[in-house]
């Protein structure tokens, strides 16, 4: 398509450039972006047009503001989620978390935790098959990688079934709360995940971090016995610039 024919609006145009010389080692990760007076000066746009075309990578996840000093692309290596194999009896069973499959050899630390008992939400009650307003186990953890928030998860478990454990602690111990339900005799045998994306709320884009326009991903796993039973509720919240999410599994 000629220059001339190209209806998009200049700012994608623009956007599209910048995408293509970052792709082509132009511009590295950590390397700060042409700005908006640069952009304004080579196209011959207006401030907010350049404005845009920046805060279409910035919402793409490709780069990110550093107040003050301009938008840089993003050094950040997403995380592989292996949807498949974090979630096997050898990983949590072994005493490792489920976590080390995602994050291989780098940092992953949990710096917020609260651990309640409470009066189950209605969704929450009927998913765990418990009468309306049982009493739940909560776990709301932040889990940040190399300082970046990039995941918001809340586990929900029946109270009476993991009262006194380490589960109703901050921490759970080796193998996490899979290994723990196993030593109660409640080992998870089959797991289900539901999978959507939507836009944050106000509250999630804070606790993430999040630049404008960028979505999120919802993850409600279900964690459920050999006879049947589900004993936990996990609903997840993910940056979705910090993600890909991969199942491999056989034919």
């Amino acid at each position: 398509m000629a220059q001339g024919d190209d209806r998009r609006p200049k700012y994608q145009r623009i956007a599209d450039e910048l995408k293509q010389a970052v792709r082509a080692g132009e511009y590295g990760p950590g390397d700060r972006l042409p700005g908006e007076n640069d952009l304004m000066a080579a196209h011959g746009v207006a401030r907010m047009t350049a404005r845009q075309a920046l805060g279409v990578l910035q919402s793409e996840g490709l780069a990110e503001a550093r107040k003050g000093a301009g938008v840089y692309v993003r050094s950040f290596r997403p995380l592989r989620r292996r949807g498949v194999p974090r979630l096997a009896r050898e990983q949590w069973g072994t005493g490792r978390s489920v976590w080390n499959v995602d994050i291989e050899d780098r940092p992953l630390a949990v710096d917020q935790i609260e651990v309640t008992e409470e009066e189950a939400e209605d969704r929450i009650a009927a998913a765990l098959g418990l009468p309306a307003r049982a009493l739940v186990c909560v776990r709301r953890r932040r889990f940040v990688l190399e300082g970046k928030p990039v995941l918001l998860a809340t586990s929900s478990l029946p109270a009476d079934l993991v009262a006194g454990s380490a589960i109703t602690r901050e921490d759970t111990g080796p193998g996490g709360i899979y290994a723990r339900l196993a030593e109660l005799g409640h080992e998870p045998t089959r797991f289900r995940e539901e999978i959507r994306s939507r836009m944050p709320t106000a509250e999630e884009a804070e606790r993430l971090a999040l630049a404008a326009g960028v979505p999120v991903i919802l993850v409600c796993r279900t964690a459920r016995t050999r006879d049947g039973r589900i004993v936990e509720v996990d609903e997840m919240t993910l940056d979705s610039g910090s993600y890909v999410l991969e199942y491999d599994f056989d034919a």
